[in-house]
């Protein structure tokens, strides 16, 4: 057994590091609550994952995403969270695909063949393309609501999507599921909290201006690659790391739970 996971498996036992080692894991979104599921299920021995985004690293992204440093301000977000993943847990098959998911795309991502995914994407038509396509696919989904203009990791709680509440993504998702005739049950993080914006705060990196060095903005990329989102969004949210981490680690925290109840179901006689 790899001597990283000698803790986890302390508690989880050696059947349920090698099922995680043998995992095929996607995470559709690497921002604040995605990029740290990616990180807690590396450090958790999962042999493959798959990181999808098709976002740069922004200068404000450096409060709340894990690959976000000075140093990686204009990469690809995928691209520095695949270096820090392998750096982390070499063993680890890490593919990183520089793309929005949308339905058109589903087929490039081989969903047939994970064994969970992590919605943690914050466009609400790709959010419900994607939860469709899990459906459809047969394949587990843990999904985040928003967690932008909260505080208070404390309020974070995890529930079926028909059974939350105070949460206005959620309320949007619950919308749009319906009116596409969606019935499926998931589960997902969410949380009440609503911290309001300080208005007297300027919003950087909006339409008017980036705070990113002009050379450093995704480098390497083109603007169809790897659009701003930053310029096109209509309202710009603050958010805490101590909340969006946190999200992200209870969502890998729900893959791991549910493969140590496999570990368990495989052992009894």
């Amino acid at each position: 057994m790899n001597p990283f996971f000698q803790r986890l498996a302390l508690m989880a036992g050696t059947e349920a590091i090698d099922m995680l080692a043998r995992l095929r894991v996607i995470v559709f979104g690497v921002g604040g609550v995605g990029s740290w599921s990616a990180e807690a299920l590396a450090r958790s021995g999962v042999g493959r994952i798959v990181i999808v985004d098709s976002d740069t690293v922004c200068v404000t992204n450096i409060n709340r995403q894990a690959q976000a440093m000075p140093s990686t301000i204009g990469m690809p977000k995928v691209r520095a969270l695949r270096d820090r993943l392998l750096a982390i847990n070499p063993n680890c098959s890490v593919t990183a695909f520089e793309r929005v998911f949308s339905k058109e795309n589903a087929e490039l991502f081989d969903m047939e063949n994970a064994d969970y995914v992590i919605d943690a994407i914050d466009s609400l038509t790709y959010k419900l393309d994607l939860i469709e396509a899990c459906f459809q696919k047969k394949v587990k989904l843990f999904s985040s609501m928003g967690m932008a203009q909260k505080l208070d990791p404390v309020q974070l709680k995890t529930a079926d999507i028909w059974d939350t509440h105070d949460c206005p993504l959620a309320r949007l998702v619950r919308y749009g599921l319906r009116k596409r005739g969606f019935d499926g049950h998931f589960t997902v993080v969410f949380s009440g909290e609503r911290i309001p914006l300080h208005s007297e705060i300027p919003v950087s990196c909006g339409k008017a201006r980036c705070l990113c060095p002009a050379k450093n903005r995704a480098a390497g990329t083109t603007g169809q690659d790897a659009p701003e989102w930053c310029v096109s969004k209509k309202v710009i949210n603050g958010s805490s790391v101590t909340v969006t981490a946190s999200a992200g680690m209870i969502l890998a925290g729900l893959v791991v739970q549910d493969v140590y109840a496999k570990a368990g179901s495989v052992k009894e006689p």
